[in-house]
């Protein structure tokens, strides 16, 4: 089984905001693959909905904890449902990464997000799969918080819209084909 979480703050005034990019992936793959409606998982604080891709189980986490907390979500559902650090995908936004632009890593550090933070924190790992989404970084007058918080632009909304589906792509790249091809394919 893998364990796909998409990263992001609940609620609608977060719904399109730059910081729920991993929310959109989350919910555009459930659509794709048809995994139905979210459903609350008290036991891990999360919307969870189920999948198969290639043979392959999977569950889609969209934590309800807020992003800086992530890591209490994503922790429990891997736990709840025994699944280790090598088959969880985050997906979540990055400021250093161009708009649109994807990139896949192995393992590192939380390069200064919240949200990843708190996952590395919880998991004790830094080990972990993940699809950063760029969202550019904001002009120096304004706030790095108030920007991940605000809307994408009009320009932005098409680019982004591609860039949750190649996210997608790569996230079904890495079960079918695995890490290595699908960072060929998509880096």
């Amino acid at each position: 089984m893998f364990l796909i979480a998409g990263l992001g703050n609940p609620g609608s005034r977060y719904e399109c905001s730059r910081h729920n990019a991993g929310f959109m992936t989350a919910d555009r793959i459930a659509l794709k693959l048809g995994a139905g409606k979210f459903r609350r998982a008290p036991y891990c604080f999360s919307l969870v909905a189920r999948a198969k891709f290639a043979g392959t189980d999977m569950l889609i986490l969209k934590p309800q904890t807020y992003m800086n907390n992530s890591g209490v979500a994503v922790a429990r559902a891997t736990r709840w449902h025994r699944v280790g650090p090598e088959s969880l995908i985050v997906v979540y936004d990055d400021m250093d990464l161009e708009v649109g632009k994807i990139r896949i890593r192995t393992k590192g550090s939380a390069g200064g997000h919240k949200g990843m933070g708190s996952i590395i924190g919880h998991m004790g790992t830094e080990e972990i799969t993940r699809v950063r989404i760029g969202v550019g970084r904001p002009p120096p007058w304004e706030d790095s918080v108030d920007y991940v918080l605000d809307t994408f632009t009009r320009e932005e909304l098409p680019i982004i819209s591609d860039a949750v589906i190649n996210a997608i792509s790569a996230i079904l790249c890495i079960i079918e084909d695995g890490i290595e091809a699908a960072q060929t394919r998509f880096n």
